[in-house]
């Protein structure tokens, strides 16, 4: 399947009512473990892509050893790939896209936090970055899912203040698709009534984190959701698994 292929069909697969769901990756074998049991695509996450090579996650993994990541994932699997791309990397966040876009991916990630600060970008900031990203795809002829990530809840972890922050994460709803996202990602909102609520008023499909502290699936899809990610979870709990097997040997 070309390219172009792969980008419409993931595109289609986000459905409200009908999520995709997204069991996340962070290399070749762990992406061929997921495509062999069913998946319909692979993503990778940030978090994991990086621990797995030893890193802390926040973009401190060079961009060139996530690309040869990526390029050695999309070289096994025949699903369509979606990439974590954080921040964009760097200042050539443009050529960085043009370089996952060679790779083959179908998707990536982009959130709006300023890296390693407990704040996020300004919205007209942060539609530059995504209108700028969108350019380089259609310059490239290539139909990119680009899902727009805030952290407006993710940076507050006490869920009794998300209520208060449903204006903001809606102003950037609206801002975002105006400028190009193809989804909206909210990580950190789990309380069942916001979500159900963004995404009654969403014309993009609302991509939700599921964590212990979430709804679970059946709930989350009955509320509209239109795509499921698992984020670090798969990691860390295959890591959790790895250290408590090689501890009762030591």
């Amino acid at each position: 399947m070309s390219q172009q292929s792969q980008a419409l069909a993931f595109s289609t697969l986000h459905r409200k009512h009908n999520p995709v769901i997204l069991y996340n990756i962070w290399d070749a074998g762990s992406a061929l473990a997921v495509e062999q049991v069913g998946a319909k695509a692979i993503a990778t996450g940030s978090w994991s892509c990086a621990a797995a090579q030893g890193y802390q996650d926040g973009e401190a993994m060079p961009f060139a050893r996530l690309l040869q990541t990526v390029q050695r994932i999309a070289s096994v699997i025949s699903l369509p790939l979606t990439v974590d791309f954080e921040t964009g990397y760097g200042a050539e966040r443009r050529a960085n896209l043009s370089a996952l876009l060679q790779a083959g991916v179908a998707g990536i990630n982009v959130e709006d936090q300023q890296m390693g600060l407990s704040a996020l970008n300004g919205i007209r900031e942060q539609c530059g970055i995504l209108n700028s990203l969108r350019q380089v795809a259609e310059t490239q002829g290539i139909a990119l899912f680009i899902n727009a990530r805030t952290d407006v809840f993710l940076q507050q972890p006490d869920a009794t203040q998300h209520p208060a922050l449903m204006a903001e994460a809606k102003k950037r709803l609206a801002a975002y698709r105006d400028a190009g996202a193809s989804g909206f990602f909210v990580p950190g909102l789990s309380d069942l009534t916001l979500i159900a609520e963004l995404c009654d008023v969403s014309a993009l499909p609302v991509n939700i984190m599921a964590s212990n502290l979430t709804p679970p699936l059946a709930g989350l899809t009955a509320a509209g959701v239109s795509r499921i990610s698992y984020g670090p979870h798969p990691y860390i709990g295959l890591m959790d698994t790895l250290r408590l097997q090689a501890g009762a040997l030591y």
